[in-house]
């Protein structure tokens, strides 16, 4: 099959197209990198170099394939992280269309079958809901937990503060995911094929806040780490602080609202709560420890 990944050498993208790559597909990767071209022509795969606002160039690479794999990548520069993502919903529709793409593999994420209330993750709705109205394209839309990744973030609150946390307390459950999981997902239903609308959700663990604190400082030689549950406003303060822009920063926070009422995990919960990851968070942790002493 010829199949078309956006997001470029990133966390899902790289081992998916890697996977996809070994298994003797015609593997085209996109990115806005040019340094990157030697990277995925490594992998087995082609690179085509541009931007996932043009829709001229999404267009001609879109053209004769079989499947497109779609990510939304964070610009953390735009003023309205939302909107900014329903466009590259928008451009990314138009040439699906245009370029006569028949199937669609989108990344989306938990929680995004509320319209608001979120944080980006309304953005990530507004995209499902532009790629569900294209006709004749049968769309297989992954919905993933909370990304083991995001915790990366945390080293140096751990490092200067002693501490991990955010505006989610510790006795809150949290289900987590492996991106490599997600790769793995993704391949999968791109090889066995998919048809109409889809939504599989993709999650790999399943532990409390305090349980991810214990493993992590087991694994880095601080095993009294305590999790840290802050207010909305010392969360914003907090990535206000570590220079993240005001738009940024308050979607942030209302997504981590979001987490901690619960209303992110209606509808993963109304469809069973499956977790079909292998990465367990003892596994997550042995990765984590390199990272955090780099």
């Amino acid at each position: 099959m010829k199949i078309i990944i956006t997001g470029s050498l990133g966390n899902i993208s790289r081992p998916l197209s890697t996977t996809l790559a070994a298994k003797g597909h015609n593997v085209t990767v996109i990115s806005s990198d040019n340094k990157k071209v030697e990277q995925i022509k490594s992998i087995g795969a082609t690179p085509a170099i541009g931007s996932v606002s043009d829709e001229t160039f999404l267009t001609t690479t879109f053209t004769g394939a079989d499947v497109v794999y779609l990510m939304v990548p964070t610009d953390f520069s735009a003023p309205d992280i939302k909107a900014n993502i329903a466009s590259v919903g928008e451009h990314y529709a138009n040439a699906v269309k245009a370029a006569g793409v028949k199937k669609v593999v989108m990344l989306s994420s938990l929680g995004a079958h509320l319209p608001e209330g979120t944080g980006p993750i309304a953005g990530i709705h507004r995209v499902e809901e532009t790629l569900k109205k294209l006709e004749g394209v049968d769309l297989l839309i992954l919905r993933p937990s909370y990304f083991y990744n995001n915790f990366y973030a945390d080293i140096a609150m751990i490092k200067n503060a002693g501490i991990i946390g955010s505006n989610i307390g510790a006795n809150q459950d949290l289900v987590i995911v492996d991106p490599e999981d997600i790769a793995a997902v993704a391949a999968e239903n791109i090889e066995k094929g998919f048809t109409g609308t889809q939504v599989v959700y993709i999650a790999s663990d399943k532990r409390k806040l305090s349980e991810v604190a214990a493993e992590i400082g087991k694994a880095i030689g601080k095993p009294e780490l305590p999790w840290v549950e802050f207010t909305d406003e010392q969360a914003y303060d907090g990535m206000r602080g570590a220079g993240l822009p005001e738009d940024i920063s308050r979607n942030y926070v209302e997504m981590g609202a979001a987490l901690r009422t619960g209303i992110i995990w209606d509808d993963y919960e109304a469809n069973g709560s499956p977790i079909i990851g292998k990465t367990k968070l003892e596994d997550f942790a042995k990765k984590f420890a390199p990272a955090y002493n780099a």
